[in-house]
């Protein structure tokens, strides 16, 4: 996996749940489930986890928008809500997704729209080049 983004992500991230009431955690993975950075409150193990959970989701998701959406094949949020909490995805450029887990009392269109935020904010430095075949 090729990446391009900025040393400060992290940050940005932690930002994103200060401004986002009973959100939890926060991610940014590459298509093919790759984390390439996570907030703190997230061990490495489950940000591996959520990662291939939301590569997943989001496949799933594509296959949904090529069969039965207008033709554009493409997947802008996906919001999956479960007992005790709601996983939100966003497209976030090229390859890349942003995924945060949130309490089930969160507001799911703030977070949305932070979400949104972020990805405009952050434009092309959002992007994850899908991994190459071996040498």
């Amino acid at each position: 996996m090729t990446t391009s983004v900025p040393a400060h992500l992290d940050w940005l991230l932690d930002q994103l749940l200060a401004r986002t009431p009973h959100s939890r955690h926060a991610l940014l993975l590459s298509s093919d489930g790759l984390k390439i950075c996570h907030t703190p409150e997230l061990s490495v193990d489950k940000a591996d986890q959520l990662a291939a959970i939301a590569a997943g989701i989001q496949s799933l998701s594509h296959g949904a928008s090529v069969e039965f959406g207008d033709g554009r094949s493409g997947v802008r949020q996906s919001m999956t809500e479960f007992y005790g909490g709601i996983l939100f995805i966003v497209e976030a450029g090229l390859g890349a997704h942003i995924a945060v887990v949130a309490d089930a009392e969160a507001d799911a269109g703030l977070i949305g729209h932070n979400m949104s935020e972020l990805v405009e904010q952050l434009g092309e430095h959002l992007s994850a080049a899908p991994r190459g075949p071996r040498p």
